[in-house]
């Protein structure tokens, strides 16, 4: 909320406008191609998952993992804040509830875990100069990733099926 009250009325309205067009265009699809939308989502959260994963594996990647994770962090933020700016209270947190949370549920978590895999890895590199224990941490690191990868491609599967459908539901009081 700190960058959405403090930006200029230009701005304000420049949001407002570019979140009523949205859902302007969003009401007016007739046919949703799910398969289109599942692998967008697929190969945009698994990209993100193996960029996470090889930087967690170097030391110079861990400031990188943290900067990604706080920029999505920002802007599901400035999303939310967008949302409410433009729909109002109520109807900002309902919009919220239906296409922020249900998915987020699962990626969040997976994705800071994800992160936090590879700081352990990089800990363990720096406390431990051993080779034969380096392997076996980034085993250790690449198989909880795969892991959370898992839990990433479901985040995928429940935006674009049950997300899309929820979103589709709620645009009719809009």
């Amino acid at each position: 909320m700190f960058f959405i009250n403090n930006i200029k009325q230009e701005q304000s309205e420049e949001i407002i406008g570019y979140f009523a067009s949205s859902i302007d265009k969003l009401k007016q699809i007739e046919n949703i191609n799910y398969m289109e939308i599942l692998k967008n989502n697929i190969v945009s959260n698994i990209s993100l998952a193996i960029v996470l994963w090889f930087l967690g594996t170097t030391i110079i990647g861990i400031p990188i993992v943290l900067g990604i994770i706080g920029y999505r962090g920002f802007c599901l933020g400035y999303t939310i804040s967008s949302a409410i700016l433009t729909l109002g209270s109520g109807k900002g947190i309902a919009f919220i509830l239906a296409t922020l949370v249900l998915h987020n549920i699962i990626f969040i978590p997976s994705i800071i875990a994800i992160g936090v895999s590879g700081f352990k890895l990089y800990k363990s590199i720096i406390k431990n100069k051993r080779r034969e224990n380096i392997k076996v941490e980034i085993l250790r690191h690449t198989i909880f990733s795969l892991i959370m990868s898992v839990g990433i491609l479901i985040s995928s599967v429940v935006e674009t099926f049950g997300t899309t459908n929820i979103l589709l539901i709620i645009l009719k009081y809009l």
